[in-house]
């Protein structure tokens, strides 16, 4: 029956047999022969330590094969983990569709092929990732060409550095030197400044600005005058202010004069002898309302325009009289010549003692128009700067003949003094 081949399904039962039955089935320690020198109790009692010691054989066999079992165990197991498949593929070719519940099949040569085909699929797979590998880490330098192309960027980051310090330190060195050149104009500008306002400061003929200085003619000749540079164009309308100190008697004479030719009398602001003050165009005459030879200063102002012949006289920015038909629809002729302090009996010359000016005079603007009462007002209190569009009172535009003098002047300052 043992030589028969066992029905699918089958087990081995192992039954106890008496000694005479002992064959070939299941072999049993030796038993030492009775009738021998030793007594029964001893006979015993070396039969149970020989069946100890074999139970304990037995057990440390059961043991190490346990240990085999559990170690293929946690290996099919990882090999489950890596290839699902494979290892399902294997529990159904073992066991025919049967949960063998972790058992191993029970012939060996089966374990060692399914485990050489789960060692081959580790292997395969081991090569897959290695190629995969290989092919990426292809595309990226190797480490030591790594290290070598960094040396070189390195080296050259370097040498750009040391070379724009060097840079820096030639442009700081040209800065320098460029910074030393200004700092010598800079001085050297501030010192002819200083040297210009020590001057000033001094009191001599130049002037603290173009417009900041006054006329001065202290004797009464025929040859003492200050000229405007500039000509008149053809006007409708002006207005003609100007700063005037004098304490001459009889009259002050006169302060300017416009000629023309063929009219010498073409605008004449005069005061002489006994007379008020006058205003003369075209010959025409207004008699102004105007005091002024008090030996203060004191701001004039006229305004004039041909239509109705209108005009109105201001004194330190008040209006003192108005009237009309001076002089009417007559425009202003052009290319004249401007006077200050003498009257002219043609143009530019013939001037008669008796009707010249004695005094001071500064600040002479003419406009084109008709000003405000408010923009004169503002003049006369030194509130604005308005100079006049036609005729300006800067330096460069006023000359001096026959001992007239020009010198510095804050003229509103003076007027302070003078209150």
């Amino acid at each position: 029956a043992a030589e028969q081949e066992s029905p699918p399904g089958s087990r081995f039962v192992c039954t106890s047999l008496p000694l005479d039955a002992a064959g070939a089935g299941c072999p049993l320690p030796p038993v030492p022969m009775q009738g021998g020198a030793l007594p029964p109790e001893e006979e015993l009692k070396a039969t149970v330590l020989q069946l100890r010691e074999t139970v304990l054989q037995q057990k440390e066999t059961i043991g190490s094969q346990r240990e085999a079992i559990r170690e293929l165990t946690g290996k099919l197991s990882r090999c489950e983990g890596a290839d699902g498949k494979s290892t399902g593929a294997w529990k159904n070719e073992v066991g025919k569709g049967k949960d063998t519940m972790g058992d191993l099949p029970r012939d060996p040569a089966q374990v060692i092929d399914q485990l050489s085909r789960t060692m081959q699929t580790l292997k395969d797979r081991l090569e897959s990732l290695e190629h995969q590998l290989r092919a990426n880490v292809s595309y990226a330098a190797l480490p030591s060409d790594l290290r070598e192309m960094l040396q070189r960027r390195l080296g050259e980051l370097e040498r750009q550095l040391l070379s724009k310090v060097a840079e820096l330190e030639d442009e700081k060195s040209l800065l320098h030197n460029e910074t030393s050149a200004h700092r010598q104009k800079t001085e050297t500008a501030l010192n002819a400044l200083l040297e210009r306002v020590s001057e000033l400061e001094k009191g001599n003929s130049a002037f603290k600005s173009p417009d900041e200085f006054k006329v001065s003619l202290p004797l009464r000749t025929n040859y003492l005058y200050g000229k405007i540079k500039k000509t008149l164009p053809e006007l409708y309308a002006f207005t003609v202010c100007l700063w005037l100190r004098s304490s001459a008697s009889p009259g002050i004479g006169t302060p300017f004069s416009y000629a023309v030719p063929g009219q010498a009398n073409e605008i004449v602001l005069i005061e002489w002898g006994n007379n008020p003050i006058e205003l003369l165009i075209n010959d025409k005459v207004a008699q102004l309302p105007l005091f002024i030879s008090d030996g203060k200063w004191h701001h004039i102002c006229i305004t004039w325009t041909t239509r109705d012949g209108m005009w109105e006289a201001f004194q330190d920015g008040e209006k003192l009289g108005t009237g009309e038909n001076l002089a009417p629809w007559h425009p202003i002729k052009p290319g004249g010549v401007l006077i200050l302090g003498q009257e002219q009996d043609t143009v530019g010359g013939r001037f008669d003692a008796t009707q010249a000016f004695v005094g001071e005079m500064s600040q002479f603007n003419i406009w084109d128009r008709v000003l405000k009462a408010e923009d004169i007002m503002n003049i006369a209190n030194c509130s604005i700067n308005m100079p006049g569009n036609i005729i300006p009172w800067v330096d460069n535009n006023v000359d001096v003949f026959g001992g007239a003098t020009k010198w510095p002047v804050e003229t509103c300052e003076e007027r302070l003094l003078d209150l």
